[in-house]
């Protein structure tokens, strides 16, 4: 798939794939900060893309940060709709109990696209029964 890509930061903010057979294109802060426990920001990327109808945009978090820092994506997956043009943000979370620093450059998401479908939703009057039924959340037990 071919992306238009406008990069509001300078060269070098490009989503890029580290390896290849990569899912995920990482995108990098143009920003630099403290995130600290608990705290949230909404960090820019410097990236705008056009997609075309028919895919989605998701915003992972790299699984790194999450393991070795506790810095996740708080909206996971964040969703970028193929009308979107504005600048991408990636809303971070800090779960750690320390400071984590983020620097200008720095690899912070990954952007996976994904084929959508776009359903036609139709009012009745009753479902169709199904072998779970209405059981939720819990409701396969504990292991």
């Amino acid at each position: 798939m071919n992306l238009d890509v406008l990069i509001i930061a300078e060269a070098g903010f490009e989503p890029s794939y580290a390896k290849p057979g990569d899912a995920g294109a990482d995108l990098r802060s143009t920003e630099t900060l403290i995130l600290e426990p608990g705290k949230r920001a909404l960090v820019k990327t410097g990236v705008k893309i056009a997609m075309p109808d028919g895919y989605v945009g998701l915003v992972h978090p790299r699984s790194g940060l999450a393991a070795k820092h506790g810095i996740t994506v708080l909206n996971t997956p964040g969703t970028v709709d193929a009308g979107y043009r504005g600048e991408l943000m990636v809303t971070l979370i800090n779960l750690s109990d320390e400071d984590f620093q983020i620097t200008r450059g720095d690899r912070i998401a990954q952007l996976v696209f994904q084929r959508v479908e776009r359903a036609t939703f139709h009012p009745v009057q009753e479902l169709p029964e199904s072998f779970r039924g209405d059981s939720g959340f819990g409701s396969t037990g504990r292991s």
